[in-house]
């Protein structure tokens, strides 16, 4: 939700001399459909079936890699737990006032934010944070600066492996 999972987790792949794939790119190409119309023609609850099969196929290759999650996949099904046992789990803490900022600078497509705008907006994104910190919580490694460069976080996974 504009934390920059994908930007950063592009350049973390590249410095870990790993294949990076984007689990969003990953389903609309699997199904070939975007995310906003498997939302809107099938519901969120069929999104999250179709998220956590395509998971977990990602999570089943044999070479490691990094990939960039939806930032609701944590809290669906079991998906933190195979998350967390299949390698290092990272979160991206951005306010919900920076999230504001990078979302409402685009137009979005993402389908539960299609329609909000405004202090409707920003409220949307403090609730879904808080619904979802429980989960979040449970990263290996939270990022707590929203300008974290992908060699920072190379940095704490390497520490990490130690």
């Amino acid at each position: 939700m504009g934390s920059g999972k994908s930007t950063i987790g592009k350049a973390l792949a590249k410095l870990l001399k790993r294949p990076f794939a984007d689990l969003d790119h990953e389903i609309e190409g699997f199904f070939g459909k975007r995310i906003s119309t498997i939302f809107e023609t099938e519901g969120e609850t069929a999104f999250r079936e179709k998220e956590k099969q395509r998971l977990g196929v990602l999570l089943d290759k044999n070479e490691p890699h990094v990939i960039a999650l939806g930032g609701g996949t944590v809290c669906f099904h079991n998906n933190l737990e195979e998350i967390k046992k299949h390698g290092v789990l990272v979160f991206l803490d951005t306010s919900p006032e920076i999230l504001f900022n990078r979302i409402a600078k685009r137009q979005t497509q993402r389908p539960l934010l299609k329609n909000l705008s405004g202090e409707a907006l920003l409220k949307f994104i403090r609730d879904t944070l808080e619904q979802r910190e429980p989960f979040y919580s449970q990263a290996h490694i939270r990022i707590s600066n929203p300008d974290a460069k992908a060699e920072t976080l190379y940095q704490y996974i390497l520490d990490i492996k130690k």
